[in-house]
């Protein structure tokens, strides 16, 4: 009789185990964790770019044919003369990760990360190199654009730059997005213009990334810091600078995992995938000071512009998918006063 009773407790644990056991593998199902899980829905799906330089700066799609506003038509169009221009401007944007490394072709290395699950329900992190073509396609913004200036200046970001939206209900993706500068050379404004287009420093060229709206996440975007990537007593408003680990390394056969509780997407267990990534210029949304640029030496300067959505950022998450976004640039140099 006593042995019968144990046996029917015995599997009675051994039930409430499996309940438990099934209960996790659903929330494993159901849950979401960080942005690899659903890169095919966080889109930008409509896409506007605008560059305008004043007080002296004269700005170029091709090295050549100099203007004081520079708009998408104009980065497209590049390669009518421009003939090795790979200027990337995708229909849609989906999410990428850097820590800003160059490559030798002057181009900032970019990857594209997929999650599958495992065996216990655990998410796999992969992630391959997504190199720029000339185009429509792609998942990030480049493009090159040429400065000239007379004389050896300092430049500035002026207030009205930034990263923004028009749709009535913010998403938040804007706060994932990030802009950088690839300054790839110099040469004088008489130079030929093959020589102005050649310009290329490869791996030794100097990169300056920006992080705008580094200060402000939706409610979702806080709730994902939290659990994906343990981020607690994040504010939604006046928050302070995050650090983050970008992709530097393509990820294939690891067991690299997207997960608070036991997460391993970070230098500490894989430094030859991740590292911190060095911001040059972070800002406010809606900051109210210009900020002070990289310098440009008298001539022509050959920089390669990159805008793309960060994926390893806390507001990269499921709920800032779809919407508008708009990059705008205004750079200017220091104003002159009259003694």
């Amino acid at each position: 009789m006593e042995k019968n009773i144990q046996n029917r407790r015995k599997k009675r644990r051994i039930m409430l185990l499996l309940i438990a056991l099934l209960f996790t593998l659903v929330l494993f199902t159901s849950s979401t964790y960080a942005w690899f899980t659903a890169n095919q829905t966080v889109k930008v799906s409509t896409l506007t770019v605008n560059v305008a330089a004043q007080n002296g700066i004269q700005i170029s799609t091709d090295g050549t044919n100099w203007k004081s506003i520079i708009q998408t038509t104009d980065i497209t169009g590049a390669s009518s003369t421009y003939a090795d221009a790979v200027n990337q401007l995708p229909a849609t944007m989906e999410p990428v990760s850097t820590i800003g490394k160059i490559d030798e072709d002057g181009m900032m290395e970019m990857f594209y990360g997929t999650v599958g699950s495992d065996s216990l329900g655990r998410y796999i992190l992969t992630a391959s190199k997504s190199t720029e073509q000339n185009g429509t396609t792609g998942k990030f913004i480049a493009f090159d654009l040429f400065f000239k200036v007379d004389s050896d200046t300092s430049i500035l970001l002026d207030t009205n730059s930034g990263v923004r939206t028009t749709d009535t209900t913010d998403k938040g993706i804007k706060n994932a997005s990030r802009i950088a500068f690839v300054v790839l050379g110099n040469t004088s404004a008489g130079s030929s213009i093959s020589t102005i287009q050649g310009l290329n420093a490869g791996e030794s060229a100097n990169k300056y990334i920006w992080e705008p709206n580094y200060d402000v996440h939706t409610a979702a975007a806080v709730t994902h810091a939290f659990d994906t990537y343990g981020v607690e007593d994040l504010e939604e408003e006046d928050a302070a600078r995050l650090t983050y680990q970008g992709v530097k390394a393509e990820i294939t056969g690891s067991n690299v995992l997207v997960r608070q509780s036991s997460p391993t997407a970070y230098s500490t267990a894989y430094g030859d995938y991740f590292d911190t990534v060095n911001i040059a210029y972070a800002t406010k949304a809606g900051f109210s000071e210009q900020v002070q640029l990289f310098p440009l030496t008298a001539g022509v300067t050959k920089v390669r512009i990159y805008m793309w959505i960060e994926g390893q950022d806390v507001d990269c998450e499921n709920n800032a998918s779809g919407g508008t976004i708009t990059y705008d640039l205004q750079i200017s140099t220091p104003t002159q006063t009259t003694p």
